[in-house]
């Protein structure tokens, strides 16, 4: 099985498998990802995580589906992109955090959907590469944004230019990974970012991912008239009720 979601209460565990191919991207991950973006407005999960089954997070697209799409149209090409960046999009949009957790390293694509999640954990000897010069091909779904916001310039034209892996302590050192992790216990790191996310308010976990998201594109008169709104709501809700009592009274919050 080359991908498949697992059901924790609380929490979803995409699992990417095609293991002989590095966790490529195959049609079976797509679904996995799409159906668990739509089972995560379920109110009871809380978080989703995208990890790999095999020693190797994602390799990204796998070459010989590439080769096979030179005989399609560029418009027949185009749709196909489209497909992965719709993927994204989901992914950009989930109403829970999502959290990548990294074995092995993350190249192209792969980097991509690491990339598009809110957290990500990585195990020491993981590497990050965007290797799509190597074959002649240029980055998508996403990545050059994702790279901008999150990466100084030299070292994303470095990745992009030069396709030079990067080792995860050094995008830790960057806040471009949250978590490092000896090797094997990503899952594990991320199932206890996930128990602490559980803990609290899911509204006001949606809302703030979703700011977050939307400052990069929003200048900040766009964003403080976002803000206002969103605290206004939040505010009047059962989550403020119960965390501001919590607070006062000297004890956890249980939302």
């Amino acid at each position: 099985m080359s991908a498949r979601i697992e059901d924790r209460g609380d929490r979803l565990i995409i699992w990417n498998g095609n293991r002989e191919k590095r966790g490529a991207l195959s049609p079976a991950l797509y679904e996995a990802i799409s159906e668990a973006m739509k089972q995560a407005e379920d109110p009871r999960i809380r978080a989703v995580i995208l990890t790999s089954e095999g020693r190797f997070f994602c390799a990204g697209g796998d070459l010989n589906v590439l080769i096979e799409r030179r005989k399609m149209t560029e418009p027949e090409r185009r749709e196909r992109v489209d497909g992965l960046h719709d993927l994204i999009r989901a992914m950009r949009a989930c109403s829970v955090p999502l959290i990548a957790a990294v074995e092995g390293g993350a190249a192209g694509a792969g980097l991509s959907l690491a990339l598009a999640c809110d957290m990500i954990v990585a195990c020491e000897d993981a590497q990050f590469t965007a290797a799509y010069v190597k074959t002649g091909l240029v980055p998508d779904a996403g990545l050059t944004a994702s790279m901008a916001r999150l990466l100084p310039r030299p070292l994303a034209m470095e990745m992009c230019l030069l396709g030079r892996p990067v080792m995860a302590m050094r995008f830790a050192e960057l806040g471009a990974v949250n978590r490092i992790c000896a090797n094997g216990k990503a899952l594990d790191e991320a199932l206890m970012l996930a128990d602490t996310l559980a803990a609290g308010p899911r509204a006001s976990q949606g809302v703030i991912r979703q700011l977050v998201a939307q400052s990069y594109e929003t200048d900040e008169a766009d964003q403080l008239d976002a803000e206002r709104d969103a605290m206004a709501h939040a505010a009047g809700g059962d989550e403020a009720a119960e965390g501001i009592a919590a607070f006062l009274e000297k004890r956890k919050p249980r939302f």
